[in-house]
This record gives C-alpha cells, sequence and structure tokens, in this order.
C-alpha cells in the first residue's frame, strides 16, 4: 500500500513537470518565433507560450511526416521543428484574420 502512495505522488509530479516543461518550452519557442516574425506581436507572454507549444505540436507532426521524428525533447532539433512549426501556425493566424476595414 505504502509504494502505490509513493508511486502515485511521482505519477502526480511528473505531470506537473512535464507541464511546466512544455510552458517554458513554448515561451522559449514562442519568443523565437515572435522574433524572427517582421510584424509586431499582439498576445504577449500567454500568447507566446500558446504559439509555442501550439507550434511544437504543428512541428512535431510535420518533422514526423516528413523526418521521421518530431519534438524529442529539449534539444536545438526540436526547437529548430517547433519554431518552424510556431512560424507556420503565425504565418496561417495572420493569412485568415484582417486587420484591415472595408
Amino acid at each position: 500500500m505504502v509504494f502505490a502512495y509513493f508511486y502515485l505522488i511521482n505519477l502526480i509530479l511528473a505531470i506537473k513537470i512535464s507541464i511546466i516543461y512544455w510552458v517554458v518550452f513554448g515561451l522559449i519557442v514562442g519568443i523565437i518565433a515572435n522574433l524572427l516574425d517582421p510584424r509586431p506581436s499582439t498576445g504577449g507572454m500567454i500568447g507566446a507560450v500558446v504559439l509555442g507549444v501550439v507550434g511544437a505540436l504543428v512541428g512535431g507532426f510535420l518533422g514526423n511526416l516528413i523526418f521521421g521524428t518530431g519534438v524529442t525533447g529539449f534539444n536545438i532539433y526540436s526547437f529548430a521543428i517547433s519554431v518552424l512549426g510556431a512560424l507556420i501556425v503565425l504565418f496561417m493566424s495572420r493569412a485568415f484574420t484582417s486587420t484591415d476595414e472595408i
């Protein structure tokens, strides 16, 4: 019974660390993607995190289709694929949303 309790605590801790990891990873990727985009960003820090996490998912999916491996961890390859995915997400979001008034 005690081992099950410690296993549950370790599982909860691993999930919390995983969420923190994705937030930090997404923040770094979102900031890099916003810096590479010539247009000003409007989302702030929360927007950068969302952009980075969604970009990592898109980049990981495309990387898996093209290269056979997607986002694998906290390394240069994963950052490059994630930033590319974030730039694709930025391009697509700006292509479908217009700020011009008629």
